[in-house]
């Protein structure tokens, strides 16, 4: 099983996840948006494509001390077996963004995190090896609100990202493609008429609300969001057993309805003996080696 976290911001997500994974002996892959490592005051330093200097849809770090902060979870997350890979920058629809554009874009991604030590004024403090990290560990790649075109493709390669987890699939689906491969998030059957939805917070955030915040005062939203991960997964663990992927972001919804069913789902799930909860990256390593 894949479990991924979006944006990868709020620190105290950071904590959260951290601690399941403790828990469960899962690993996560975190697709980091790397405006998280930028101060506010330093947004200047930002040229997304086809937007004015030092704008972003999901905002900055508010102060470098928090930048700072969100740098020491990540090295943490790193150390305890997580994946960092990448979600852009500034959250934009790149969808018809040529591909020098996000290539343009990954280049800021890689050059803001080697150097966001220093940026944030902590570079005393930056780890042995972390330009080393931020120059070969990210690997991966998904797109802001998963939209994708040729360009994007055509960059990835260009680029040698290792996968893309930015695509859709009907169902639990193995990846596809040999350049770059892509893993698709699944449509999985939810609620009182099984309609199909996207194995994402996100989404479930949409169907059951509008997209408009409502505190899961009844458990509500929990128990079925919990049921359709549970039905998905117990349909491949009777029948061709592909890897079930589920996405979240660090944004609580519905008052936070949809990380709670990820935790009573990873703590049960992650903890079964023929059930491994992988990063991206791990199941690519070790598939590879099966091949």
């Amino acid at each position: 099983m894949l479990i991924s976290f979006d944006g990868a911001g709020p620190l105290e997500q950071w904590d959260r996840s951290r601690a399941l994974a403790d828990r469960t002996g899962a690993q996560f892959t975190y697709f980091l948006s790397c405006v998280y490592l930028v101060a506010r005051e330093n947004r200047a330093g930002y040229q997304p494509p086809r937007q004015e200097i030092g704008r972003s849809n999901v905002g900055f770090a508010q102060t470098r001390e928090e930048a700072a902060q969100r740098l020491g979870q990540i090295w943490s997350a790193r150390a305890e077996g997580h994946e960092i890979a990448s979600h852009a920058c500034g959250h934009f629809d790149g969808g018809e963004w040529t591909a020098a554009e996000w290539r343009a874009e990954f280049g800021q991604f890689s050059s803001i995190l080697a150097d966001a030590w220093v940026a944030n004024g902590v570079g005393s403090d930056e780890p042995a090896g972390w330009r080393d990290f931020a120059k070969d560990e990210i690997v991966g790649f998904r797109a802001p609100y998963l939209s994708t075109g040729q360009g994007l493709f055509d960059a990835l390669a260009q680029d040698g990202f290792a996968y893309d987890a930015s695509t859709v699939s009907r169902g639990p689906a193995m990846p596809e493609g040999t350049t770059v491969p892509r893993f698709a998030l699944p449509m999985i059957p939810e609620g009182p008429s099984a309609r199909p939805v996207i194995a994402m917070d996100y989404n479930l955030f949409v169907r059951h609300s509008g997209g408009i915040e409502r505190d899961d005062r009844d458990g509500v939203f929990e128990e079925r969001a919990l049921s359709a991960f549970r039905a998905a997964l117990d349909e491949q663990m009777t029948g061709d057993r592909v890897p079930l992927q589920i996405g979240l972001h660090f944004t609580l919804m519905n008052g936070g309805a949809y990380w709670r069913a990820l935790e009573r789902f990873a703590e049960d799930a992650c903890a079964q003996p023929d059930i491994r909860c992988v990063s991206y990256r791990t199941y690519m390593t070790e598939t590879a080696g099966d091949g």
